[in-house]
């Protein structure tokens, strides 16, 4: 699983989930750092990356154009520093890897972890 760390988290996260076997980079080595969402998340699918990120604008971007890929991983920890937190999120990806890999918004929080399969619909949309 190929991860794309977003420009909200430490750019340690790519380096520290790489150390936890994961192939992961932080998107300050991509692209430049002032690139939208949208275009990191184009990126991100064309190049068969995971997004990682506590920004919630992805997955209202999902949402918004019943997007299929790529995958998107919240972090909604108020620790985003410790090894705890990359501990909890490595833990997490391995656990919803086949998920991750069909196409899924995975949030991580205090409470726990939730998964959504894409495409994204809303509440009143027609299943």
């Amino acid at each position: 699983m190929k991860l794309v760390v977003d420009m909200n988290l430490s750019p340690s996260w790519g380096s520290r989930l790489s150390e936890r076997g994961f192939d992961a980079v932080h998107w300050s080595v991509i692209g430049a750092s002032t690139a939208p969402d949208d275009e990191i998340l184009v990126w991100a699918r064309e190049q068969g990356f995971v997004v990682i990120t506590n920004d919630l604008d992805f997955s209202a971007i999902l949402a918004a154009t019943s997007g299929l890929a790529p995958s998107v991983v919240q972090i909604r920890m108020q620790d985003l520093i410790s090894d705890v937190a990359v501990q909890v999120v490595a833990r997490a990806l391995d656990a919803y890897r086949v998920e991750i890999e069909a196409g899924a918004l995975l949030s991580i929080d205090e409470s726990g972890t939730r998964v959504r399969m894409l495409p994204l619909r809303r509440s009143n949309d027609r299943q």
